[in-house]
């Protein structure tokens, strides 16, 4: 069986290189290279990508090897149906190791047609590290190796300001752009690189923040022998991601003219404000997770999917999402309620088994971020609890009592969490009191809360109210009664 290549693929095309991608793993290439072979299949973009492998191990080899071709199979919810696509991406023009071959690197900055620069270099790779230097090949942090890169460039152009680029971080960090471009400036000062090269830096390039969405399971070891046979040909690349994709981009109106994804009917949003949508994501896509898991974990169920499709289970997420989370937000409702929809078509893709243990990992810190905060909106809005969140908070305590009947729940946070509740459910002796002094300790934990959460209003009594209801009653009938 042959290896994918342009030899054997004859779509096969190539670009001047447009974009310069730092990273080379699943996400990116399911993510930003997809769209990219989007535009240049249903507009004129013709926007190759040069992929600048950001530390010493990685696929830059591999993806040359391939001429930067590889199989992308998208399979999920989509016009609410299950449908699983595949195709061959078509626009990485090579990979390059700046370990390797660093003159190769520099010399990508002196491309005339280069006008992105798009990076994904996991949460850490926007960091400032002062052991980096200027004459370093490479320097060892993104932010260095960008800032070597951009001085090039600035050197080799004579500092035209038609030569900047627009910068577009895609790493899960908020104010990510704000944030590289801090330290590109740094990096400039502490380099001694010149006030020219630093007015260059803010008069000619646009660092973008942005907000990426798409869950990438990235390369299907299970199945790629099946997969093999079904495509005929052997990839070493094959990525696997859901149907649904976002990407909000803060920035200047002019740069959709430059990056025409609407035109080519991608879920795209470009504004002047992202937190909006950073909120939104967090409270209804991830606070939504994290209300859902301990309901439903002690319900029986184990993974998202069944959790949506369960009675019980089901209708408490969309009633909280609903009735809940939405009415917390700022964005148009229509706008929320269809980012609701899909949310919950994600949370049903057959395609993907998604744990509830999975999404258990430090809980208590998760509710405080992600849920917490519709709760106190929601007060504030309606000088009322939202009873499910509250439920939520409850079916949390009980959680944290690390049984399902006879099974024992391999809990995990923080070592100080396990400690309060370890002590706190081993001395519980059945009483009333007993079940509010845990609710009362869990809320008094100023150190997670970052508050008096205590002091809310009504929300001890409402914890304590709920928390009965689940231990004499259980979960179902618990969760009957919220329901009602």
């Amino acid at each position: 069986m042959e290896r994918l290549s342009k030899k054997i693929y004859a779509q096969y095309k190539e670009y001047p290189v447009k974009v310069l991608q730092f990273g080379e793993g699943n996400f990116l290439r399911a993510f930003v290279d997809w769209q990219i072979d989007t535009l240049n299949k249903k507009t004129g973009f013709g926007g190759g990508v040069a992929v600048v492998q950001p530390i010493a191990q990685g696929l830059a080899d591999t993806l040359n090897e391939q001429d930067g071709l590889y199989t992308l199979y998208l399979q999920g919810i989509k016009d609410g149906k299950a449908v699983k696509e595949r195709s061959v991406i078509n626009c990485i023009n090579f990979a390059v190791n700046p370990y390797t071959d660093f003159d190769r690197y520099q010399k990508l900055a002196e491309s005339e047609t280069l006008r992105f620069i798009i990076s994904n270099t996991t949460e850490a790779g926007i960091a400032f590290q002062a052991e980096d230097k200027a004459l370093d090949r490479p320097p060892s942090s993104f932010p260095g190796k960008l800032t070597a890169f951009l001085y090039h460039r600035f050197q080799y152009f004579n500092g035209d300001t038609r030569k900047g680029c627009i910068i577009i971080p895609c790493e899960l960090i908020d104010r990510n752009g704000e944030k590289l471009k801090e330290i590109v400036l740094q990096y400039s000062h502490l380099w001694a690189l010149g006030a020219g090269f630093a007015q260059w830096l803010n008069t000619a390039n646009t660092f973008c923040c942005s907000l990426v969405d798409r869950i990438v399971s990235g390369y299907p070891r299970a199945s790629i022998d099946a997969i093999s046979r079904e495509l005929g040909y052997e990839d070493c690349l094959v990525d696997v991601g859901e149907q649904f994709h976002l990407w909000v981009i803060e920035g200047p109106g002019w740069i959709e003219k430059e990056l025409p994804v609407l035109q080519a009917g991608l879920n795209v949003i470009f504004t002047d404000d992202l937190t909006p949508y950073r909120t939104r994501k967090v409270r209804i896509l991830n606070g939504a997770h994290t209300a859902l898991v301990p309901v439903a974990y002690l319900l029986g169920l184990n993974t998202v999917g069944e959790s949506v499709d369960h009675a019980l289970a089901g209708r408490f997420l969309r009633e909280a999402i609903y009735e809940e989370i939405i009415p917390t937000l700022e964005l148009p409702r229509e706008a929320l309620e269809d980012f609701a929809q899909s949310v919950l078509e994600r949370f049903q893709n057959p395609f993907v088994s998604h744990y509830l243990m999975s999404i258990a990992l430090n809980s208590f810190s998760k509710y405080k971020t992600r849920v917490l905060p519709s709760v106190l909106e929601y007060l504030k809005r309606e000088g009322r609890l939202p009873k499910r969140l509250v439920f939520s908070l409850a079916a949390l305590i009980a959680f944290y009592k690390g049984q399902r009947g006879d099974e024992t729940i391999p809990l995990q946070d923080e070592s100080d969490i396990l400690h309060y509740f370890e002590g706190a459910w081993g001395r519980y002796d059945g009483s009333d009191a007993a079940l509010r002094d845990i609710v009362t300790g869990t809320l008094g934990m100023e150190m997670l809360w970052d508050m008096k959460l205590g002091e809310t209003a009504g929300l001890t009594d409402a914890v304590t109210h709920c928390l009965t209801a689940i231990e004499r009653q259980g979960m179902t009938e618990a969760v009957r009664q919220v329901l009602i």
